[in-house]
Formats: structure tokens, sequence, C-alpha cells
């Protein structure tokens, strides 16, 4: 695993989401009321909606196009939809966001 910052402890205001680009993923990275971060691919399964531009409420944010309720804690569509995005691990390293990235083999 590498850590890759993505940006500061206090850039993303509560309840928002900041979408980042990690070599060919685009990732959003998202503040819950709670403080808490989760870090999702910013795509619905569905149709590719930009989860970045959707409601969030709780752990869970709802897809801006067809209002699909996906889990940021495992990436799970909610029934009766069906699907699942990547989740990535964020870690808090010196007040910076760090996202943890499989290293892929060259």
């Amino acid at each position: 695993m590498k850590q890759v910052i993505v940006g500061n402890l206090g850039e993303i205001p509560p309840a928002s989401g900041k979408v980042v680009h990690i070599g060919d993923q685009e990732i959003v990275i998202f503040r819950l009321s709670t403080g808490e971060y989760r870090a999702v691919e910013n795509r619905c399964p569905h149709k590719g909606g930009p989860l970045a531009e959707g409601i969030i409420s709780g752990k869970f944010v709802y897809c801006p196009l067809h209002d699909w309720k996906v889990s940021l804690e495992d990436g799970k569509v909610q029934a009766p939809d069906h699907g699942c995005v990547q989740t990535y691990p964020i870690r808090l390293r010196d007040g910076m966001l760090c996202i943890e990235m499989v290293e892929q083999l060259q």
C-alpha cells in the first residue's frame, strides 16, 4: 500500500465532498457531519452519476442522477437496487488526509 496525500484536514466542510484524481482514478472524499472522512470512487454503478454531486445523509450518499443510495462504509448500493463502488481507506497524517492505494505491479 502507498499513501497519497490528497488535502489538509480542514479543507472539506462538514457534509460535503471533494474530488481528487489519482492516476486514472477519480475519487471523492466525503467529510461526514460526524467529522469522519470516507473515500469512494466518484461514479455510481448504475449510470455513472458523479457521487460528489449527491446528497450526503448519515453514512450514505444519494446519486444525483437516479437517487441510488450508496453506503460510504462499504460501497454497497442499498436494496432494492444493487451494485457497489470502490472504497478507499483514508487516514490522517500530520494534519493531512491520505488515501491508501494498492500499488500496481508494472
